[in-house]
């Protein structure tokens, strides 16, 4: 039986290292939607960010982006679906991890854009205009996605000790080599965003082939009937995934859908 719906992460999975995806790619999922399959972007990447790569696509179809906090219509550039974190919630999450890992900086993904702490580095850069603002003030409009930085903790550690402060009040999830962890709202995941989409299309968890390279892919991978990993995945992807498919940067995903969609 051939999938109904194709879901794929973005960085690391569909898109190449230098932040492109081929013309090949794009030739392979525009076949796929011409034969009737959905194509879903599902990527921790904020709107701002997942826009980018809408362009070398078509802008058309659903993305599921910041994690799952939001639904995305492509075509008519609006909200689908949107699941922010509770304000209450996000600044209790913030004053408990920096009593627990003093150092944390933390910043916001919203619908217009990114507002940081004074203290929080970010690796890429910073929009034009981007507000700065105090913890307090940081959920004063939707947040889909709170990041929490540390310049001195190892990755796995901080996520670690994090899990161990929040006690579940916020998902984390980590998709980035370094100490950045990305926090939804409780039960926000790619997996279960997914499947309120599914649901909504009437497709079945069986019906889903799913692809992704790091631990903010496993709900997803684990939800979808069938699920690759990248080649160059992290380890505990590799281990949960059905079968590996070659590496981001030889269009790993478009020559597995090929082979799948007998294009």
């Amino acid at each position: 039986m051939r999938p109904r719906l194709v879901a794929t992460d973005l960085d690391g999975t569909l898109v190449r290292s230098d932040g492109t995806v081929s013309a090949y790619t794009a030739q392979v999922l525009a076949a796929i939607e011409t034969a009737g399959a959905a194509v879903v972007f599902v990527t921790g990447r904020p709107l701002r960010w997942a826009e980018e790569v809408f362009e070398h696509v078509g802008e058309h179809g659903l993305a599921v982006v910041a994690n799952g906090a939001l639904v995305w219509d492509v075509g008519r550039h609006d909200v689908h679906l949107l699941r922010p974190i509770d304000p209450a919630a996000g600044i209790e999450a913030c004053e408990l991890l920096r009593a627990a890992l003093p150092g944390t900086a933390f910043a916001v993904e919203t619908l217009d854009g990114i507002v940081l702490e004074e203290t929080f580095h970010d690796r890429h850069r910073v929009p034009a205009g981007a507000r700065r603002a105090a913890v307090a003030d940081l959920f004063d409009e939707p947040v889909v996605k709170l990041l929490a930085r540390h310049e001195e903790l190892e990755p796995q550690e901080f996520w670690d000790l994090a899990e161990e402060a929040l006690g579940g009040r916020l998902v984390i999830t980590w998709s980035s080599s370094s100490a950045l962890l990305e926090m939804s709202a409780p039960g926000v995941t790619k997996a279960s965003t997914l499947a309120l989409l599914c649901a909504d299309l009437g497709v079945e968890a069986d019906e889903v082939i799913a692809f992704g390279d790091m631990p903010n892919d496993l709900p997803m991978l684990a939800w979808a009937g069938t699920s690759y990993a990248m080649a160059d995945a992290h380890p505990t992807v590799t281990a949960a995934a059905d079968h590996v498919a070659p590496g981001h940067d030889e269009d790993g995903v478009a020559r597995v859908l090929a082979g799948v969609f007998d294009l």
